[in-house]
């Protein structure tokens, strides 16, 4: 066990700061002089035992009813970790996410964001980063994972890990897939892709909230309309919906009116496609798998860092990949996590060898268990890693600013 993993697990059981024990190792070491990590624990252990009388000093500052911030310093990595404490009992405080762009795709920063939530939502009191997201090219910002906002469906799943609040308010976290298809006049069903980047062999339909156009090149879109007069329901999971074609397109790039949806399909379907003419009926079902009937708030992120209260074991695949081989680096890391009391957004700064190096997803987990969280997501880190809290960024961007992010979550405050 490393001495952060060991200092941590101490300070869980003990209750005496981690910030205390941490001196209390250093001066331990440099006192035995390269003993062994055995010796030095036990010799802590027993140093220890002395100071369990003594009162512990809170490592949190209130900044706010019902949340509590503090920057915890740890000289051994360097490490800088900013951390949010949210009061789950507060009824004046929810959970929300927020798209940069119009609902689907774009780019702004965290800060950005913050400023475009509507003042009926209440006041914005703390904000991190989300999920892992197209960079570039017309989609970016599409989210590589699952989105609702509000209640509607901005980015389907793909099989990987999201975080939401489910229909009855509680937090769930784990893989989430898509069943989204349309049925076609002829009771024939296809399985779709949504608000995304259309392949030339595949099927995506798009909202409104991808913008005025789908973006596309080639193939064959028809604009769909509500059945009938009632009016435009709106576009959630585990909703199924019945559209009537208004027109018939041979191009890319269809106009989306805010009443309106997309179905696109690429080229290389187009030729031995059925046809489907104006005034016939789709049917769109937009199930997942497990079911999100009801959810008003989702973001994708992952891995899993903390279930049922223990450390997950990061699982890296035998690919030589980045994207995973970097779970195991330091890097500026974010994260959500909670228990049956509090939320916990948490950010380690990184690349910055001064302040801070960053951790592997194994250290994020050891601070997520530390604080007590029964479950934890990790979401985007790198540049992307920002923490707001109370009026201000409280972290220190490896990039020297903010990055323009695809998503984010919030704590609102009701009025």
């Amino acid at each position: 066990m490393s001495r952060l993993a060991f200092l941590l697990r101490t300070a869980r059981v003990t209750g005496i700061p981690f910030d205390y024990l941490h001196d209390m190792s250093v001066s331990s070491s440099r006192i035995r002089g390269g003993v062994s990590q055995i010796g030095a624990a036990v010799f802590l252990a027993a140093c220890l035992l002395s100071v369990r009388a003594k009162e512990a000093p809170t490592p949190f500052t209130t900044v706010g009813p019902g949340i509590a911030y503090v920057n915890r310093r740890m000289p051994e990595g360097p490490w800088s970790i900013h951390i949010v404490q949210v009061d789950r009992k507060r009824p004046d405080l929810s959970v929300a996410s927020r798209h940069a762009g119009p609902g689907a795709v774009g780019l702004s920063t965290l800060s950005e964001q913050i400023g475009a939530v509507p003042a009926g939502m209440g006041s914005v009191e703390v904000a991190i980063n989300g999920d892992f997201y197209q960079r570039d090219r017309a989609y970016a910002g599409d989210s590589r994972e699952l989105q609702i906002v509000n209640g509607e469906l901005v980015s389907a799943p793909t099989g990987g890990v999201a975080f939401w609040i489910d229909s009855a308010g509680n937090p769930a976290v784990g893989p989430v897939a898509s069943r989204i298809q349309v049925s076609w006049p002829d009771g024939a069903s296809t399985p779709v892709g949504f608000n995304e980047d259309r392949k030339v062999d595949a099927v995506v339909v798009y909202t409104s909230a991808v913008g005025t156009g789908t973006r596309t090149i080639g193939g064959r879109e028809w604009i769909l309309e509500p059945e009938g007069s009632s009016p435009p329901q709106p576009v959630a999971v585990g909703s199924a919906l019945r559209f009537r074609v208004r027109e018939v397109r041979e191009a890319g790039n269809s106009s989306i009116a805010s009443n309106q949806v997309v179905l696109s399909m690429g080229p290389a379907l187009v030729r031995r496609a059925m046809p489907v003419p104006v005034g016939s009926v789709i049917t769109l079902s937009l199930a997942t798998t497990p079911p999100l009937n009801g959810v008003p708030t989702a973001i994708g992120g992952g891995p899993v860092l903390v279930q049922g209260g223990r450390r997950q074991k990061i699982k890296v695949p035998s690919a030589d990949s980045y994207e995973f081989s970097s779970m195991m680096e330091r890097h500026p890391r974010s994260a959500i996590g909670w228990n049956r009391a509090f939320f916990y957004f948490v950010e380690v700064d990184g690349r910055q060898k001064e302040l801070s190096v960053g951790m592997t997803l194994d250290e994020l987990s050891e601070v997520l268990v530390s604080l007590g969280c029964e479950e934890a997501m990790n979401l985007d880190g790198g540049g992307s890693s920002t923490l707001w809290c109370t009026g201000k960024i409280r972290n220190s961007p490896c990039d020297g600013h903010e990055r323009p992010i695809a998503n984010s979550l919030m704590i609102l405050r009701s009025k």
